[in-house]
């Protein structure tokens, strides 16, 4: 095809690439463009992560089980929607949600059916939570307690991201001001009582899923990162400590060279934003992330050209230089992955990792004219929006005003009226187009099992201290509406086994519901 070419973003593809490229810099030196690590993966490969959760504790337990056995090496935990917005199973509100994009947890007892037979000493765990993180996180904490962990040692990750719900994906809350306060207070308490936990991981995936380009992703999850380290700087912590445990989360789409351009961009960028903002400490500088391969370019129609889909973005998230990564199931556009979909796409992780020689040398494509310049344009794209969302206070603002919004759904719209008149292929939806008999196959939750939460959700307020509960929710309600770090008091009112509603219900008596 002649004629101009673009990247999603919308920079120009010059046919040929010609002029030095500066290869002095090295893998794990300042500013990081090419790794994090001065080995990368020939020291160890990333962190193989299969997203689950579904139905009930004890249904999941079961798929972890299966994929630790297939050689996962970090479970990523899907919560469902009620879990993710405070609610039991049995309120009202989460009738016909239960366990259907995730699994239910409703309390500690719910968490240790989770991880029946689990020692959360040998593993490390990612959650994907986010207004309710700090009540998952302490569940998880209080677990690993009951297990006699060492807490010194326990090691995960929890999303934790509140800004881009706000932007992009709509699961918090509370007001911004008390969700940035009950970060900060996580960044606080874990920096103390769990080290090696990552307290955050800044998500631009679910920008991306909103309809954002490469660029808008880039943009605004580092201006959210920008957000989080002044926010934790103006409690007096050290950056030189809570910036070590931050971690990123990205999406990986289709356009394979503009992927691992921006992963090298974005490495380079929150080196100097972190070293702007006081960091002197290279474990503080540094952009760890997960990547998880695009959901949203997975198609229902002739779903098997998924599998390549996702081998495309996961080879480009591993040349990109990620640190662990989370590969989608074919059949996800129609429903929850089965075991088969999710043991293809694991091996799709393990056959680049052990037979195509990508991680033999680090940053295989540094040097190539066309990364290199590529990583610089998207670089420069981004910095234009990060320079307007400064000017107009930082993304909480930004937030506020509907910029970030507006953009993203602006680049949606594009997107999807490109498709529309085929000037954007999309293989068996826009062209190559046959029809298929639907698959039999297919993954699905029953509705019943909001039934079998409730039961358990009674049989539990039958047989706890609900003497000690409503204490220990008096207390958490008294330190909300003061200044003290709220963590104590959540993990107090979890070990008694109060249920994560309870909890919220709490906080959304003094903080309000945004």
């Amino acid at each position: 095809m002649a004629g101009k070419r673009v990247t999603t973003s919308g920079i120009e593809i010059k046919e040929v690439y010609t002029g030095p490229s500066n290869m002095n810099e090295l893998p794990g030196e300042f500013p990081y463009t090419r790794g994090i690590q001065k080995d990368m993966y020939r020291g160890r490969p990333w962190t193989m992560r299969q997203y689950a959760g579904f139905s009930t504790a004890e249904e999941s337990n079961k798929r972890y089980h299966y994929l630790l056995s297939q050689g996962t090496m970090g479970l990523s935990v899907a919560f469902d929607l009620p879990t993710q917005i405070g609610y039991d199973s049995d309120h009202e509100l989460a009738d016909g949600e239960v366990g259907k994009v995730g699994v239910a947890i409703d309390s500690l007892q719910d968490m240790e059916l989770l991880f029946e037979g689990i020692a959360l000493k040998d593993i490390t765990t990612s959650m994907t939570i986010n207004a309710t993180a700090p009540i998952l996180l302490t569940m998880y904490i209080a677990l690993a307690k009951k297990q006699g962990a060492d807490l010194q040692q326990l090691s995960g990750t929890v999303q934790n991201d509140i800004l881009k719900e706000y932007a992009a994906r709509g699961t918090y809350i509370y007001p911004p001001g008390p969700s940035m306060r009950l970060i900060t207070d996580v960044f606080e308490y874990c920096s103390k009582e769990v080290p090696k936990w990552n307290t955050i991981s800044i998500s631009g995936y679910h920008i991306r899923e909103a309809g954002s380009t490469a660029v808008q992703e880039l943009a605004f999850t580092l201006a959210n990162g920008k957000a989080y380290l002044k926010a934790a700087l103006s409690k007096g912590l050290d950056i030189n400590v809570f910036a070590k445990r931050l971690s990123f989360f990205f999406n990986c789409h289709n356009n394979f060279f503009e992927e691992i351009a921006k992963f090298r961009a974005a490495r380079r960028m929150w080196a100097h934003i972190t070293k702007e903002l006081g960091a002197t400490d290279a474990g503080a500088q540094k952009l760890r992330f997960h990547t998880q391969t695009g959901g949203s370019t997975l198609t229902a129609q002739q779903p098997m050209n998924n599998i390549v889909r996702v081998t495309n973005q996961a080879l480009a998230a591993v040349l990109g230089g990620t640190q662990s990564l989370h590969t989608n199931g074919y059949d996800e556009a129609i429903a929850l992955p089965t075991e088969a979909a999710a043991k293809i796409a694991l091996r799709t992780q393990q056959i680049i990792a052990f037979e195509s020689g990508v991680t033999d040398t680090v940053d295989p494509l540094a040097g190539s004219y066309f990364i290199e310049a590529l990583t610089d344009e998207l670089e420069a794209a981004a910095q234009q929006y990060i320079d307007k969302i400064d000017a107009m206070g930082g993304s909480v603002k930004a937030i506020e005003q509907d910029y970030i919004q507006q953009e993203i759904a602006a680049s949606a719209y594009q997107y999807q009226n490109e498709i529309e008149s085929g000037e954007k292929v999309i293989v068996g939806v826009n062209k190559f187009i046959q029809e298929e008999p639907p698959l039999t196959n297919v993954f699905r939750v029953d509705d019943a099992i909001r039934i079998h939460q409730t039961e358990k959700l009674n049989d539990l307020k039958n047989r706890r201290d609900n003497i000690a509960i409503a204490n220990n929710l008096q207390q958490l309600k008294a330190a909300a509406a003061g200044t003290e770090n709220l963590m104590p008091f959540i993990l107090a009112a979890v070990e008694s086994y109060a249920t994560l509603g309870e909890i919220a219900d709490t906080l959304r008596a003094v903080f309000g519901e945004y």
